[in-house]
């Protein structure tokens, strides 16, 4: 019998590469990235009039929140009534297809929502929605 000899450069070895499925795992990672859609708040609970003739509105993207104290909120911020202007435009720089939605208290003023309606148009947006929940 004859004996053989191996070499030690001879053995294969099985390399696994993980280029493609890193590649995969990437490229999902960026699909679930882009398709979700990410839920704006105000910051601040709030009881909303119900009215008879209420749209649901998906795309508002500026929420602006009123409460029965007066209180103006947006983006988990309370702010002043002179700084809804600068705000908006900050936000409306980011999404130049913004529209506003104004997310009054029942027992708020009527008159401070018109002031930030008109802050809102001088911030160059007139597509203001006032928020209303379904009876």
């Amino acid at each position: 019998m004859r004996k053989r000899h191996r070499k030690a450069g001879n053995k294969k070895t099985l390399d696994i590469n993980l280029t493609p499925m890193i590649d995969m795992v990437f490229i999902l990672l960026i699909f679930f990235m882009v398709t979700t859609s990410f839920v704006k708040e105000t910051g601040v609970n709030i009881s909303r009039p119900s009215a008879k003739t209420a749209e649901r509105k998906e795309q508002g993207n500026i929420l602006i929140a009123i409460t029965h104290s007066g209180e103006i909120w947006m983006d988990k911020r309370h702010i002043d009534i002179h700084s809804v202007r600068a705000n908006v435009e900050r936000m409306r720089a980011q999404n130049p297809e913004a529209s506003v939605i104004i997310q009054a208290d029942v027992k708020s003023e009527s008159g401070l929502m018109v002031k930030i309606m008109d802050q809102v148009r001088m911030a160059g947006i007139s597509n203001i929605s006032i928020a209303a929940s379904e009876p």
